[in-house]
């Protein structure tokens, strides 16, 4: 049922206070020179205010009464006709609040509630051209959000946007987690830096979503709705993080002013994460070109994405929350009855061993076979068809899986019929799943979809997008609206951050953006703390694939590195708890079948789903340990992670009244591929103690008992 209240006055929860009562202009038009609107959540909680200083518009933002953001200002910058912010009029404020509730096809909750109050301020210029914006403001119960509006205009029909400065300038001086960019041509993939603000370099790019603690209250900014619009950075600019978008591509190489090294306090340059990039000040501090670089094109009537600040002192709030979603449209595929989520296999990871003699290995029918056989005798809905030592299933004379001179998607290289691998697939009951280069599909994407659809094909992953400019990030949601009339889902790599926008195209699945257990096969760098790091920011934003499913755990002072059948850090329970702490619709099942087969805990992974009626935080503290609980149906599903050894206890109060089933599957000191399996009766009034190892975890399956 969706229910929306439009109100002139939100006495409880809004409050418009108005110092100078300002005139009508000629136009018969309100105006309100100096004035202060303030904008509550429901709950009144989180308070938005909203005023413009000597022709500025400046914000501020407050959670139970300490201020969080402060008089940060907002303006946009046009190549054409300049600056958008100073020497603005205010008309008057429109209200409204929204209360309604929708169903996910996938995601963490089956059904949400979007709970909000909402403020429009017209922003007009005093001065030709005249030009007309407005700012939208959602005031939720676990955060704030705003964008920009332009509406259509008979004096401004299109811009070219070279800057959006939305500041947030931070009180007092709170720790920050986040990722930095050496530059905007990036996969998104790195180790997380965690210090306090004020040690942060000066134009540093960081990443989003950025998490913000502010001594037990809790920001993490992101954004929602990226649609036909610029990627949304960071960067630190004296006492204020400042917007940065994604430049389009084309343009003037900005590197003329000299670069530079993004390095973090305690490291030197050499080791820095940061790599060499464009630098974002030139030396005289100004940077003429770079800020005449065109970030968003755009013909009137336009939208911002919107810009998000998840808050609570319960970090758990910013987990559970559904504003995401909530600030995106509705679902616009019609018959949503083809989209199954599901688990899959991807063979490149573990090196597309095949363990039985009796098949020849290749990119060919038998080899996916052996795959697919594996699959149906348990369960898994998908097979992933890649490529065999080091190319990719289809036509291509390029290296290191990028387009050469010659490739074609249409095209699988001899020796692999598809249709054949399609046909005995779904004969088995499982789906085919393709990879893909988005720079091969893409020149043939209509040819290529109605081809995989005629062969059976279910899905792809399209990789090395490794951009989120305003035309990638048009490229990406092209490739899945047309996917979806395809019945195809989509799963992308090398990309940047979801945005919610899986409830407007449900099809896809997830996304990587993360530096994850792929790593694994080159680099030493995966860690359970940086499993933790992913957490507590990354997976704020939504859906990741993490190359999941590695079963051969060792301690991390005995990891080597492995292209082929590459080894794990942490425990065997910590990676049968990643898959219900992370979010991702598609699950893969990254090892060959027999590191699987009659292997303690493989029987988890078989049974855990990748959508979720209801998701609820049972216990977290940042790099430390997580808790997660996820339900679907009458099933609940619990996974906990550590890094370092951890006792804690779990109350299972957030089941229903009744008798439950639970099977446990814990850490055994000293073996880290060891699991201890219990089961044992449970009801809403249990508790549980556990201990998690070095890097260890736990994983639970409760089954209600029916009597």
């Amino acid at each position: 049922m969706i229910k929306t209240i439009e109100t002139l006055f939100c006495w409880l929860s809004i409050s418009f206070l108005i110092s100078n009562p300002g005139c009508r202009n000629d136009n018969g038009h309100k105006d309100v020179e100096k004035s202060t609107i303030e904008i509550k959540s429901p709950g009144g909680q989180i308070r938005y205010t909203f005023r413009i200083t000597n022709g500025y518009p400046a914000y501020s933002v407050s959670y139970k009464d300490k201020l969080l953001v402060q008089d940060s200002r907002l303006s946009l910058e046009f190549k054409e006709t300049g600056e958008f912010g100073r020497d603005l009029i205010l008309r008057k404020p429109r209200y409204r609040k929204i209360d309604e509730t929708y169903n996910l096809i996938v995601g963490k909750t089956k059904t949400a509630r979007n709970f909000c109050n909402e403020l429009t301020v017209p922003l007009v210029e005093k001065n030709a051209p005249f030009r007309r914006i407005n700012l939208v403001i959602r005031a939720f119960n676990d955060g704030i959000a705003f964008r920009y509006e332009f509406p259509g205009q008979e004096q401004w029909k299109s811009f070219l946007m070279t800057e959006e400065n939305s500041t947030f300038k931070l009180s007092g001086d709170p720790l920050v987690l986040a990722l930095f960019r050496p530059h905007f041509q990036t996969s998104h993939e790195g180790l997380y830096n965690h210090l306090r603000f004020h040690e942060i370099k000066q134009d540093t790019l960081i990443d989003l979503p950025v998490l913000i603690d502010f001594q037990g209250i809790y920001m993490a900014i992101t954004e929602a709705a990226l649609v036909d619009y610029a990627g949304m950075y960071l960067v630190k600019k004296d006492s204020l993080l400042v917007s940065e978008l994604s430049p389009l591509p084309g343009q003037e190489d900005m590197s003329s002013s000299g670069k530079t090294m993004i390095s973090l306090p305690g490291q030197d340059e050499k080791n820095s994460t940061g790599l060499e990039g464009k630098s974002l000040q030139s030396p005289d501090g100004k940077n003429s070109e770079y800020r005449e670089t065109i970030r968003v094109k755009a013909t009137l009537p336009h939208k911002s994405p919107w810009r998000v600040m998840l808050i609570s002192d319960r970090m758990s709030d910013l987990f559970e929350s559904n504003i995401l979603t909530s600030l995106n449209e509705p679902c616009k595929i019609v018959d949503t009855s083809w989209i199954k989520p599901g688990k899959a296999t991807w063979p490149w990871w573990n090196g597309t061993v095949v363990g039985d003699p009796a098949v020849r290995p290749g990119n060919n029918f038998e080899t996916n076979k052996y795959y697919i056989d594996f699959c149906a005798r348990h369960n898994l809905e998908y097979h992933s068809v890649v490529e065999y030592a080091g190319h990719e299933w289809y036509v291509n004379n390029g290296t290191g899986y990028q387009p050469g001179t010659e490739f074609d998607v249409t095209h699988p290289v001899d020796g692999l019929d598809m249709q054949k691998v399609c046909d005995y697939a779904d004969s088995k009951g499982v789906g085919i799943r393709v990879w893909v280069h988005w720079a091969a599909l893409y020149p043939k994407l209509d040819e290529a979809f109605a081809l995989y659809e005629r062969w059976g094909v279910k899905g792809l992953m399209v990789d090395f997008m490794d951009r989120d400019d305003q035309q990638m990030v048009n490229i990406q949601n092209e490739i899945l609206q047309k996917a979806a009339q395809h019945h195809l889902h989509i799963q992308f790599h090398g990309a940047y951050k979801p945005t919610g926008y899986h409830r407007t195209y449900p099809n896809e699945f997830t996304r990587e953006g993360t530096l994850n257990y792929e790593v694994n096969k080159w680099d030493k760098t995966i860690t359970p703390a940086h499993d933790l790091d992913i957490v507590f920011t990354r997976l704020l934003a939504g859906a990741t694939d993490y190359h999941l499913g590695g079963f051969r755990a060792v301690p991390e002072d005995r990891f080597e590195i492995r292209y082929e059948k590459p080894l794990m850090m942490g425990t065997r329970c910590h990676m049968l708890a990643m898959y219900v702490v992370l979010e991702s619709y598609l699950s893969l099942v990254c090892d060959y079948p027999e590191a699987y087969e009659n292997q303690p805990g493989f029987e988890f992974i078989e049974q855990v789903p990748t959508t979720w009626d209801e998701t609820r935080v049972l216990g977290a503290g940042i790099q430390e340990y997580i808790i997660m609980a996820r339900s679907k149906n009458s099933d609940w599903y619990v996974g906990a992670i550590t890094d370092d050894p951890r006792d804690i206890s779990v109350s299972f109060d957030f089941l229903e009244d009744g008798d439950f089933s639970l099977e446990l599957y814990t850490d055994v000191n000293g073996n880290p591929n060891a699991v201890k399996k219990e089961i044992v009766d449970i009801s809403y009034s249990s508790k549980r103690d556990i201990h998690m190892a070095s890097g260890g975890g736990m994983a639970m399956y409760i089954r209600k008992i029916i009597k």
